[in-house]
């Protein structure tokens, strides 16, 4: 589930949302009110239910072989883990898309898009369908993990490129 030209996605377990209004999330470090939304590049880190701590890598032309091999494996372009925990939630989510415009939101940092006024998306809710599938289709091996910590930190350590959303919901808080 990826967003099509000249839109972006909003991820949601909510299907019934026909207008999105801008508001201060509870973990933000803005005081600014925004309706996020994604990019293609950045759909992946979207495919688990909302709660799910989860931490991706991936190379890039800076990557040093030693980490790509010790981070991603052999043969991997892209990790994304979760904890063993969460493998059920992942199973039974039911998770939708919402398209918008993207000429209505602007870039934030490298990783999403906002908009700073209520919008309707384009369309009714997508179901995104068996997120586990998503990830095999886009070539992105989902890792299973006892604890998502000690992994997160040779991550950091590493040449990767990584990002990580609600690893305070991890095992170890992070």
């Amino acid at each position: 589930m990826r967003p099509g030209h000249g839109e972006v996605l909003h991820f949601s377990e909510d299907p019934t949302i026909t207008l999105f209004t801008p508001h201060v999330a509870a973990t933000a470090r803005q005081s600014e009110a925004y309706v996020w939304a994604v990019d293609a590049e950045q759909a992946p880190a979207y495919w688990f239910p909302r709660q799910c701590p989860r931490a991706m890598a991936w190379a890039v032309d800076t990557t040093t072989d030693a980490d790509r091999v010790a981070i991603l494996g052999h043969g991997a372009a892209r990790v994304h883990a979760i904890e063993y925990g969460w493998l059920p939630a992942m199973q039974a989510v039911r998770l939708y898309a919402y398209r918008f415009d993207a000429a209505m939101f602007r870039p934030f940092g490298d990783a999403a898009y906002v908009c700073t006024e209520p919008i309707r998306p384009l369309g009714r809710a997508e179901p995104v369908g068996d997120v586990l599938a998503l990830h095999e289709t886009a070539g992105i091996e989902l890792r299973l993990v006892a604890d998502l910590a000690p992994w997160w930190s040779a991550v950091i350590a590493s040449t990767v490129q990584f990002s990580g959303i609600r690893l305070r919901n991890a095992r170890t808080s992070m």
